[in-house]
């Protein structure tokens, strides 16, 4: 059976369950029509990068599929009717993976915060030049010296 990588976006005003519950639609509809959903990524909230129906942010579900075309056929006709869904895209791929998602992976290493970072050296400013004491510059002296420049006014 080919395989499928079909992300879809629902509005941002429809609550995490009534996302849930629009999963299990549509995974009863595949499964109806001989297919099956191997992973079900919920990635939540995200931005958009534009505007869709006046939507700015929507909700972000991946779903790997297996199924026959005509059952991916009757999910994507289902979600054109629906109003809570903004946007769908459906690949095929030649293998599922089984590992979480590279947007679950991201999740995974922001919410990491077991990193330390008190045991770097501190920098200080005269190492690098940096500081208040301007050293080898010298004073510039009385600016009073220079000739009045003229840009396309009267002499």
């Amino acid at each position: 059976m080919p395989l499928y990588e079909h992300v879809f976006l629902a509005r941002q005003d429809v609550t995490a369950q009534q996302v849930e519950t629009m999963v299990e639609t549509y995974k009863g509809v595949i499964e109806a029509n001989g297919g099956t959903i191997e992973k079900i990524e919920p990635w939540g909230i995200k931005s958009l990068a534009y505007r869709i129906k006046k939507n700015r942010k929507a909700h972000f579900t991946l779903l790997n599929i297996s199924a026959p075309p005509a059952a991916l056929a009757e999910m994507e006709r289902q979600m054109q009717i629906s109003e809570d869904v903004l946007r769908f895209m459906t690949i095929r791929v030649e293998q599922l993976e089984a590992e979480p998602s590279a947007m679950m992976q991201k999740r995974d290493r922001d919410d990491r915060k077991d990193r330390d970072r008190g045991d770097r050296p501190r920098r200080r400013d005269d190492e690098f030049g940096g500081g208040g004491d301007r050293g080898d510059r010298g004073d510039r002296g009385d600016r009073g010296d220079r000739p009045e420049r003229n840009f396309g006014g009267e002499n």
